[in-house]
Order: structure tokens, then C-alpha cells, then sequence
């Protein structure tokens, strides 16, 4: 099944560009929240992006933002092997894991999380739309 007219890849399955590209920011992304670059993370991200955490609480781009910025989370290092990285036209799905020890709200936890990412290609570059983080146990 070949994909959109002039695009050059199938339905399911990334090019190398853009499974490098979308891989390369989502470390870009990892790392902007544990240094606490809040400008770096919101450049990433899709003005609508909204991130549904392991607690089922859900965080627009400003509250969660906004969060970072207070020291509400403070994340120490992050693991976050990627399992699956689908395209479908100018969405790619990064289903994954995110295994890390953080704070929140002053308390210490623990997380061993499934993920999905959900990024959007815009004109000037690919931009994180949503990520639903679900604990493994």
C-alpha cells in the first residue's frame, strides 16, 4: 500500500529521515524537561499539545509548562527506549517506555511507564501534539 501522492514512503513505515528526526527530538525532549528548559521543551511542542500523565491527570502545554517552570517536576535521568515508531502521513507514533525517578509535588516516585508520543509534521518541523504515559504494573 504506498502512501500519500509524492511523499515517498508506506503507510506504516517511516523513511530513515524521519524515524532519525523524530527519534533525535524525542531525546531533545527528554532532555529539555530534565535540565528544566522549559523554553527548549515548548519549541518542541505544538501549541495545542497536551500530555495525559501516569496519574491520568492531563496537562495542556501551559499548565504543564507552567509546572516545570514552578519546580513542581523535577525529573532525574530518563530512560526511554523506543519499542515502535509508526508514520501515517504527517503523524508519527512513538510508542515506548519511560523508566525514571522524579519528583512531583514535593513527592519522590518512581516511574515505569508505557508511552506514546504523537507528533505532527508543520511546515518548519515535525512538533509534539500529545503524550499519554501509562505505568507498566
Amino acid at each position: 500500500m504506498s502512501g500519500a501522492s509524492g511523499t515517498g514512503y508506506i503507510w506504516g513505515v517511516t523513511s530513515s529521515e524521519d524515524e532519525q528526526r523524530i527519534r533525535q527530538l524525542e531525546d531533545e525532549r527528554y532532555d529539555a524537561v530534565t535540565r528544566l528548559d522549559v523554553d527548549a521543551f515548548e519549541a518542541l511542542c505544538h501549541v495545542d499539545m497536551f500530555y495525559t500523565h501516569s496519574s491520568g491527570l492531563t496537562d495542556s502545554l501551559g499548565t504543564y509548562a507552567g509546572k516545570l517552570r514552578a519546580g513542581y517536576y523535577t525529573y532525574g535521568p530518563i530512560e526511554h527506549p523506543v519499542d515502535r515508531l509508526v508514520l501515517h502521513g504527517d503523524v508519527a507514533l512513538v510508542l515506548g517506555r519511560m523508566n525514571a525517578d522524579i519528583i512531583a509535588g514535593g513527592n519522590e516516585k518512581r516511574l515505569r511507564n508505557n508511552t506514546l508520543a504523537v507528533w505532527q509534521r508543520s511546515a518548519q518541523d515535525w512538533k509534539l501534539l500529545a503524550v499519554q504515559s501509562t505505568p507498566t504494573s
